[in-house]
């Protein structure tokens, strides 16, 4: 059994969770922990001097919990599946050569440490502002976005979560989130496969990835 650690990251309504579900459907045996699934309640949720919620730091997210769980998939992936009512794939004759892949997805994934040192492959989500706020405001969130929110807060957080993220993490495949669904999936999707292929040696193209 062998295995690889996705991450796709990049900014909020960039594209990450769309690409992320569709990689999964395509990618046998593969598992998709997402980072928005650990944020703590917002009664805990520090607010800062203009009142604003600070949602976009990793303090606002139980990353022990996350960690945890990305730990636990990493020690036993196949268990890991049958214990969320999952049956693995078995694609390959031998099951010493069964590649098991987790899909990391979040806005936050490259800024932690511990976790981005997991990654064999990243990929980062990137769109201009003018995009990312319209597309955020055409989007209901609970609790919804007070006024002045993206200008002050979420887009300066991005480019401050940017910044860092780019001093510490290596190897980042930045994505332009305007391209076609298709052809992000077809590109993310051949590059994974080309992983895989090199860690048993098999054709993972022909279980579901599809060529660009």
């Amino acid at each position: 059994m062998k295995t690889l650690v996705v991450g796709v990251g990049g900014i909020t309504n960039g594209g990450k969770s769309t690409l992320s579900k569709s990689l999964h459907e395509q990618i046998p045996n593969s598992y998709l922990i997402a980072q928005d699934s650990y944020f703590k309640d917002d009664s805990v949720v520090p607010v800062d001097s203009n009142g604003f919620k600070q949602y976009d730091t990793l303090d606002a997210l139980h990353m022990d919990t996350m960690m945890s769980d990305v730990d636990s998939w990493r020690r036993d992936p196949e268990s890991f599946l049958r214990l969320r009512g999952l049956k693995p794939e078995h694609t390959t004759p031998s099951l010493d050569e069964e590649v098991y892949v987790l899909i990391v997805e979040g806005f936050l994934i490259f800024n932690h440490r511990l976790l981005n040192e997991l990654f064999y492959k990243r990929y980062f989500m990137e769109i201009p502002y003018d995009v990312c706020n319209r597309r955020r405001s055409s989007r209901v969130y609970t609790p919804p976005d007070p006024p002045g929110y993206f200008d002050g807060h979420v887009w300066p957080m991005y480019l401050k979560n940017r910044q860092e993220m780019e001093s510490t993490a290596s190897e980042i495949i930045f994505l332009d989130g305007q391209e076609p669904k298709e052809e992000l999936l077809a590109a993310v999707c051949k590059d994974v496969c080309q992983e895989i292929e090199r860690l048993r040696d098999g054709d993972c193209c022909s279980h579901g990835c599809q060529e660009s």
